[in-house]
């Protein structure tokens, strides 16, 4: 039996492997940590359908001539769910009663849905909610998605294109604790909100750029390697909305304007330059 991967000649030995199952457990541990999934399988030149997968995992290796086995990064995997989902949202805000129920239950059964549920839950579950006539607005949640698109297309680019949003944010960071004071709370709530949004960018094209050959593993903020950096950001984050929880004023001003705030002014300027080049 020929295998292929992408259509080139693969580096697998067959030993005790007797069904196709045997051979993609073994594959699916080779993939993990790289960047790629399994995307599908053509069998003796015809391709199998993506929702059959396992249906064919029993096929007897010995009736098999030629297995090409098709992978995607998880870039690519993730637009594409995307992709389908806003299609089936601009469906659905435009739909009568009857049939956004029709399409609300075509894409819970998508493979696009089951891929969003393990690799974008929180993405999954925001769809979930909408399709439900709760939670967003149908083209809010697209405004979402299309924000999700441009990091994947060009993360650098969209780093660039955060700068205005950041430096804004930062000024509301340093006027928290004087709108927690006088008593500006709708106010408040908004930064903080802002913030964690702005915050989980940074960290998702941060994980973009890593994930699209970009070396980080040497890259430091203050002398901290940017991982190490991004995990105690976190913490801090995490310790600012445990703070507000408390309403304890003194400390939410405090981590805001002390350590959230010029915390997140180095680790993008440390993202941008060199890393990042002017548009």
């Amino acid at each position: 039996m020929t295998i292929t991967i992408n259509g080139k000649p693969a580096d697998i030995i067959l030993e005790t492997e007797k069904n196709i199952g045997d051979i993609l457990a073994g594959l699916d541990n080779w993939l993990q940590g790289s960047g790629y999934r399994l995307s599908g399988l053509e069998i003796d030149g015809k391709t199998a359908p993506s929702g059959s997968l396992e249906a064919i995992f029993d096929r007897e290796l010995a009736n098999i001539k030629t297995l090409d086995i098709r992978t995607s990064s998880l870039v690519e995997l993730t637009a594409e769910a995307l992709l389908y989902t806003r299609e089936d949202m601009a469906e659905y805000e435009q739909a009568g009663f009857e049939e956004k129920k029709s399409i609300a239950a075509r894409w819970r059964q998508s493979p696009a849905a089951c891929f969003l549920s393990g690799q974008l839950p929180e993405i999954y579950q925001w769809a979930d909610k909408t399709f439900s006539g709760e939670g967003f607005e149908p083209a809010e949640f697209q405004g979402i998605i299309d924000e999700r698109l441009r990091e994947l297309e060009d993360p650098a680019g969209e780093l660039n294109r955060a700068e205005p949003l950041l430096e804004g944010l930062v000024r509301r960071l340093e006027d928290l604790p004087l709108d927690i004071q006088t008593g500006k709370d709708s106010r408040a709530v908004e930064t903080i909100q802002i913030f964690s949004n702005v915050a989980e960018k940074v960290f998702r094209i941060f994980n973009l750029l890593r994930t699209g050959g970009l070396d980080t593993s040497a890259l430091k903020v203050d002398d901290i390697l940017v991982a190490d950096y991004i995990e105690e950001f976190g913490a801090a984050l995490r310790e600012l909305l445990a703070a507000y929880e408390t309403r304890d004023a003194v400390l939410v001003g405090d981590l805001a304007e002390y350590e959230l705030a010029p915390r997140l002014r180095k680790l993008y300027a440390v993202m941008r330059n060199p890393i990042v080049s002017p548009n």
